[in-house]
């Protein structure tokens, strides 16, 4: 199946700068591919810094304007792209899933996921309030106001390139700022169909502006160096992260950095044990693997471990592996040849340090960037595969004596985005969960973000929350008035 199948408004081969559908001041392309079969979809303009700086340019321009819209009325137009993301939202999901790989029931649930952040920053930016402070003396008065930052930057990954849009740009716009977005080149028609339906949402010119470019490195410099841009907000790997901190000092932009994980998965002897290897399937195996919380090492107690094992291989060895586009498909490919090859790579040397293999453990016959659902155990925490983000359908197990060790090798990390955690004692929750350094902790449960809560991490995992009422504050600042000479 092609892009023939997809609403042709909405596949679009250009970047979108000031209301104009653009092409590479070079006329160069990038080609983007569909990873379950290597066919080429279709290119798109290969921008640079001239774009960038047009796209700033035009974002600057339309700030004043966009921060002067009423909120009311910024939310009527969040809504009306809500509801166009909605209506569209089966040619939306084939999308995505002929671009990036991943299962149609997924890409489905991604839609709906990237579209709840759009419906609540709808209602949430009318809800941007001030402060009235008590008065330090009778004759003065001290307030605050909340105002737009300003121009915003933002830079999406390709392993959810519908949601990691709208989680920055629905706020963004909720708060009156205006954006300049670089989606990832590997997953670029995602990123230009959510532009084509906000225009058609009656997005004002300027307000939203898309760059796609290959030139990572040289289209962030821009956009980390121009003072007008106030803040960055970037999800993708820790290396790129500081580097973008980094850059961005000398103007002292305010950030928000979404950045790798190493996310245990604990399994304690009480736990449910059916709810615990459900959780540890969906947690681990949704987006082949791919995803920045998804579980990283699975620690489970002596008393537990080879009953839940035996559970958990035969779970695994029930996902059925190929074309997204297959209804029947639960796991699809990888994205690229790097990550496949880094993935056979980290199971070849865990098994040479002495790791067993439970099932999987190489490539699967469905095509070039398919890997077989995979587990190890007898993975230490010294092992390569238990200290690096895995990105890919393989769980680790551990194994732990108890409470004090499994927290002990669960904050063993410099990363704390998400951590999981099975048990049935009431104790144990308050207790694991005040002690593990993470800033999202699913408890009895595997799938934890939602568009009400604040999604961040801490240590080496980011700054700032998206989601939540934090989310809108990220792209605000608190203006304090103090009024005196009241008589």
């Amino acid at each position: 199946m092609s892009m023939n199948s997809v609403n042709s408004k909405l596949v679009k081969d250009a970047g979108h700068i000031a209301g104009e559908w653009c092409q590479a001041d070079s006329g160069a392309t990038i080609a983007v591919y569909n990873p379950a079969t290597g066919e080429q979809l279709g290119q798109v303009p290969d921008m640079g810094i001239n774009e960038t700086r047009a796209a700033i340019d035009a974002a600057s321009k339309a700030l004043a304007n966009w921060s002067a819209v009423a909120p009311k009325e910024r939310a009527r137009l969040l809504r009306c792209w809500f509801d166009l993301i909605i209506e569209h939202k089966e040619d939306l999901a084939r999308l995505m899933t002929l671009e990036q790989g991943k299962p149609l029931f997924e890409t489905r649930g991604e839609v709906l996921y990237g579209a709840s952040y759009v419906e609540w920053y709808a209602e949430e930016g009318k809800r941007a309030y001030g402060k009235v402070f008590a008065a330090p003396t009778a004759d003065k008065r001290a307030l605050s106001i909340q105002q737009p930052i300003g121009v915003v930057a933002a830079i999406t990954p390709w392993n959810f390139p519908n949601a990691m849009i709208t989680r920055k740009v629905a706020p963004a716009l909720a708060a009156g700022c205006t954006v300049v977005l670089k989606p990832s080149e590997e997953t670029p028609f995602s990123a230009l169909a959510l532009m084509a339906l906000a225009e058609q949402a009656g997005i004002p010119a300027g307000v939203i502006n898309m760059i796609t470019s290959s030139q990572a490195a040289a289209v962030g410099k821009v956009l980390t160096d121009d003072s007008r841009v106030r803040k960055l907000s970037f999800t993708g790997s820790t290396r790129v992260g500081k580097l973008l901190y980094g850059q961005s000092a000398d103007t002292v932009k305010k950030l928000s950095l979404e950045l790798g994980g190493n996310a245990p998965f604990i399994v304690f002897d009480d736990a449910d044990l059916d709810a615990a290897v459900a959780g540890a399937v969906i947690s681990k195996f949704r987006n082949a693997g791919q995803t920045c919380v998804c579980a990283n090492r699975i620690l489970v107690q002596d008393g537990i471990h080879d009953a839940f094992v035996a559970r958990f291989k035969q779970a695994v060895e029930q996902l059925v592996v190929g074309n997204g586009l297959d209804d029947s498909s639960t796991l699809g490919p990888v994205i690229n040849q790097a990550a496949i090859d880094k993935i056979a790579g980290m199971v070849d040397k865990a098994q040479s340090e002495g790791a067993s293999l439970v099932t999987g453990g190489q490539r699967h016959p469905a095509g070039e960037l398919f890997f077989a659902p995979t587990i190890l155990t007898g993975v230490t925490q010294q092992m390569e595969i238990a200290r690096q983000e895995i990105f890919g359908p393989v769980a680790p197990v551990i194994r732990f004596k108890d409470d004090a060790e499994a927290i002990a090798i669960a904050n063993d990390t410099p990363y704390g985005l998400a951590a999981y955690f099975f048990t049935e004692s009431h104790s144990r929750i308050w207790k694991v969960a005040e002690a593990l350094e993470y800033g999202m902790v699913g408890i009895n449960e595997g799938i934890l973000s939602n568009e009400i809560a604040p999604f961040g991490g801490v240590k080496e995992s980011g700054l700032g929350r998206e989601g939540s009422s934090q989310g809108l504050e990220d792209y605000m600042e608190t203006k304090y008035l103090c009024m005196g000479g009241i008589r």
